[in-house]
């Protein structure tokens, strides 16, 4: 299918006086959270709150920062989600993505909001 990525915008709810950050994320349905890069994290002066051992594509083990909350905004939804900091580009994991009811469009190769609702997220609650 090819790579996607998607233009969401960032935010430290517990620092509304930041400015907002926009990313170029990388939209990975297989990963599972959102991780930004280090840089994006002192920028949005988020603080650590746990760490986690995660599982890379290559199947090594590595220990990484687990930051947030953080905001999440893309077209007419908003999130909010923690953050693994690694990697040198933003990436938009499952969580986030159902959380703000976006779909992937394979044929366009883009991320959408869920076109059976448009106007609010919808999700399961049982």
């Amino acid at each position: 299918m090819g790579l996607i990525n998607a233009n969401v915008e960032l935010r430290n709810p517990r620092k509304p006086e930041l400015e907002p950050v926009l990313v170029d994320a990388l939209v990975d349905s297989g990963s599972v959270h959102l991780c930004i890069p280090e840089h994006i994290r002192i920028r949005m002066k988020l603080d650590e709150i746990d760490k986690k051992e995660v599982t890379l594509a290559n199947g090594s083990q590595k220990l990484v920062p687990y930051v947030g909350p953080i905001e999440l905004r893309f077209k007419n939804r908003i999130g909010f989600a923690g953050a693994l900091v690694m990697g040198d580009q933003a990436l938009l994991g499952a969580i986030p993505m159902d959380d703000m009811d976006l779909v992937i469009i394979p044929k366009n190769r883009t991320l959408s909001i869920n076109p059976g609702s448009p106007n609010i997220a919808t999700s399961i609650a049982k």
